[in-house]
């Protein structure tokens, strides 16, 4: 799973302010570490939306640094990102995707869907097309 580094910094009005330095997109406030934690996740989920919508690359997360926080994505929206990615890196359009998965456009519109919960079997399929084998692993 892909693990996004965060920054928390206590602001002015006693609250505090979370970034991602990956992600310029990102940004939350929280009255408390624990709920700027909480609001982070929503946060980076609403940023990385973006990148969705707008058919970019999303950036890799960097090394975690001490001092900082990490966000997880869980394993579905990790595949997204590294479909998406691929997808961009390849030149395949929703269109063509659909296509080559012999399926109706609105069904890729789901896939790239980073909040829709895609079955597992669907992305490696989607990533197959792609010449690319999902592999699973647990450290």
């Amino acid at each position: 799973m892909l693990r996004y580094p965060i920054e928390i910094i206590k602001d002015t009005n006693d609250t505090y302010l979370v970034t991602c330095p990956d992600i310029p997109e990102m940004a939350s406030v929280g009255d408390d570490i624990e709920s700027a934690l909480l609001e982070a996740e929503q946060g980076l989920e609403v940023a990385l939306s973006f990148y969705f919508d707008d058919r970019r690359p999303i950036p890799m997360p960097s090394p975690i640094k001490q001092g900082q926080y990490a966000v997880p994505l869980s394993a579905l929206q990790s595949m997204k990102v590294f479909l998406l990615n691929e997808m961009i890196a390849q030149n395949v359009r929703k269109a063509e995707m659909a296509r080559r998965l012999d399926v109706h456009l609105p069904q890729i519109d789901r896939l790239l869907d980073f909040k829709h919960a895609t079955k597992v079997d669907f992305m490696e399929k989607a990533f197959k097309q792609l010449d690319k084998e999902l592999s699973v692993s647990v450290v």
